[in-house]
């Protein structure tokens, strides 16, 4: 899932983008309004933590301009703790609200039940992916093969479940390694090739019936063959 933070201290954004990062996310950072709301309105975000005081455009006018064409779920992030600048952010459409200093635990919590309570990308989509006997809890972050647990690192979860979403669609290297470790793909990097060879070691090698496969010269693709 792909979370974009708008935060304009730039140690607080980079303590949230390597500890969102560890968690399993994928992170866009943006230190200021201007840039913030670009990016909200042209990205492609599950959830939004935003914080209320930015340079450029301040948090609750972002969240206005937003409003008005996406319903990408929000958690505001703000020093300000008096009532009605909390009011005042849920009725502009905040769905969520927390006070800093914060714990990154409660942090991590909030953003769970915000993206279990809209679903993947703001949508009904379930929160269970499955192909064949391959299932992943989105929530739970968990994945299974034939009712075996899966032992994979959060990269790894991240890559399976886009393959998933996407199943039967071939994925090019650039647009894995954009989506899964949001970088712009370098033809001498085999970042993707290496995750891939590992996934498939976990999802397919101890199983009677492979899902992941090769497309030469185009990418990969997840998907159930006769």
């Amino acid at each position: 899932m792909k979370l974009l933070v708008i935060e304009d201290e730039v140690k607080l954004a980079d303590y949230l983008r390597k500890g969102l990062t560890e968690a399993g996310y994928v992170v866009e950072v943006a230190n200021d309004g201007i840039e913030g709301l670009h990016l909200a309105l042209e990205g492609d975000h599950d959830l939004l933590l935003l914080d209320s005081m930015l340079p450029g455009i301040d948090g609750l006018s972002l969240l206005a301009t937003l409003r008005r064409t996406k319903q990408t779920p929000v958690l505001m992030l703000t020093a300000r703790s008096a009532v009605d600048d909390r009011v005042q952010g849920l009725q502009t459409g905040a769905d969520d609200y927390l006070g800093k200093p914060f714990a990154f635990s409660e942090l991590l919590a909030r953003i769970q039940v915000l993206l279990r309570r809209a679903g993947p990308r703001g949508g009904v989509e379930s929160t269970t992916l499955q192909l064949a006997d391959l299932e992943v809890d989105l929530l739970r972050r968990k994945a299974a093969r034939a009712g075996q647990r899966l032992d994979l690192t959060a990269k790894e979860f991240n890559l399976l479940t886009l393959l998933l979403r996407r199943q039967g669609e071939v994925l090019s290297r650039t647009e894995l390694a954009s989506q899964v470790w949001d970088m712009n793909f370098d033809s001498e990097t085999n970042v993707v090739e290496v995750a891939i060879r590992r996934l498939r070691g976990k999802i397919d090698v101890p199983f009677e019936r492979p899902l992941l496969h090769t497309v030469r010269g185009m990418g990969y693709v997840l998907e159930d063959r006769p």
